[in-house]
Order: C-alpha cells, then sequence, then structure tokens
C-alpha cells in the first residue's frame, strides 16, 4: 500500500480506474466479434485492475476462507451485498459468471457498455416478468457452463442490517439442477456506500459448503442460504 495522504491515494486510485474503464470497454466492443471467452478476460481484465489498486493504492487487502467448497460444475451463488467492491471481487475469485442486475447499469457510459458485454441477466424491476426472465435466461447461462450470481437482499445494505432473500436463486438451482453456495463477506466495513467513503484494512470473505438442490425446495435452499449468510455477517461485524 502506498504511504501516502488518503485523499491523494483516492484521486490516485480513480486516475488509474477511469481510463483503465474506457480503454477496456472499448477494446472490448472491437473485440466482441471473437469468442465469447476471448472478450470476457478482455473486459473482466479490469475487474483485476480495479481489486489490484484497491489493495495496493487504497490499502484494500481481503482473505477467503472456504475456497474449496467450490464446485468444478456450474452453480448459483447466494451473496450479501453490502458496497461496489463484492460485485467486481467476484469476478477474480469465481469462474466465468453472469448476474442478476438492475438493467440501468448497462446504461452507464463505459462500464455499463463493457458490462453488458459479459451478459448479465438485466431485470427492469418487475417482478412477475424479471422472474420468468432471470429463470429464461439463467438456465441459457447455466448450460454455457456459467455460474449464474446473485444478491438475494436486492439492495445494499449496511453492516448490521438484514433484509429477506428472495426465493429466485433458490428457484433456478432447482430449475437447473445445481448447487447453491452462499458467500459472505464484511465489505461495507472497509467500502461503504459513497465515492470517497474508503477504509484500509482485510475483507474477509466466507464461502459457504454447497446445498443441493435435489434434496430442498426453493424455500428451504433460500432459509438455509439466509441463516447461514446473516450468522456470517454477525461474526464478521465482530471482527476488530
Amino acid at each position: 500500500m502506498l504511504k501516502i495522504f488518503w485523499p491523494l491515494r483516492m484521486i490516485l486510485f480513480y486516475a488509474l480506474i477511469i481510463p483503465a474503464t474506457i480503454i477496456i470497454a472499448s477494446l472490448g466492443w472491437l473485440c466482441a466479434p471473437l469468442p465469447a471467452a476471448w472478450c470476457y478476460k478482455i473486459i473482466t481484465s479490469w475487474s483485476h485492475i480495479f481489486i489490484w489498486a484497491a489493495k495496493h493504492i487504497c490499502g484494500l487487502n481481503y482473505k477467503v476462507t472456504g475456497h474449496k467448497n467450490l464446485p468444478t460444475s456450474p452453480y448459483i451463488v447466494l451473496c450479501n451485498h453490502q458496497s461496489m467492491w463484492e460485485t467486481i471481487f467476484m469476478q477474480v475469485l469465481l469462474p466465468p459468471q453472469s448476474w442478476v442486475l438492475k438493467r440501468e447499469l448497462l446504461w452507464i457510459p463505459f462500464f455499463g457498455w463493457g458490462l453488458a458485454l459479459l451478459k448479465p441477466i438485466a431485470v427492469a424491476r418487475n417482478r412477475l416478468a424479471d422472474v420468468k426472465l432471470i429463470l429464461n435466461q439463467g438456465l441459457n447461462r447455466l448450460q454455457q457452463g456459467r455460474c449464474v450470481i446473485f444478491y438475494p437482499e436486492g439492495t445494499r445494505l449496511p453492516p448490521g442490517k438484514n433484509k429477506r432473500f428472495s426465493r429466485t436463486g433458490a428457484a433456478l438451482a432447482i430449475a437447473g439442477n445445481v448447487a447453491v453456495i452462499p458467500i459472505a463477506h464484511n465489505a461495507g466495513k472497509f467500502w461503504p456506500r459513497g465515492p470517497w467513503m474508503r477504509r484500509p484494512g482485510t475483507i474477509e470473505v466466507h464461502i459457504g459448503r454447497p446445498i443441493t438442490a435435489s434434496e430442498h425446495n426453493a424455500s428451504s435452499i433460500t432459509a438455509i442460504a439466509e441463516t447461514w449468510i446473516n450468522q456470517q455477517k454477525d461474526i464478521l461485524q465482530r471482527i476488530p
């Protein structure tokens, strides 16, 4: 981590990330006719730059526990949502993936345009239509060998806050007969809402054991994942 005044570190961070966003998104569109795997690597190189810069410029390290719990075949991830950091880190931590996200994110210049190349599942906040879209496109992504990531709380929550989980991720797991992997973290403790609010430290990421879809219904899968994630959040919140 660079030992310089905090505001200068943030200026340096964005001085790297903003040009990288423009360059990589533009390169991604130029390379769009290439095989999808190549395009994915080009676009997600931005995520690796972001996490590297967060670590070495902002002092935001990370520690992952439970990596052995990840299956080798496609799966569904249910993860708590506290900040922007974990949405980017997932692209560094996990194999090729798609995410369920607000379609408005795809309208952000360069950032959203690059994101669109990664085949996310973009929803419009129409519950019935969104569930049908997620199940149809989610099955397609699983068949393509991708994991599908859900943030079942539906919005960013500050540390210490909980919200009832959506069951859509579990329903997709049952439809695709794939495992559900719960993931918990405390990124919001170090990267809260707001462009300039950062705290140096080590973000803890805990990966839980697979929940087998064939042995449960959507309600029980969601309940198991929600209970485990909330328990882990409480543990992580108490870490100094």
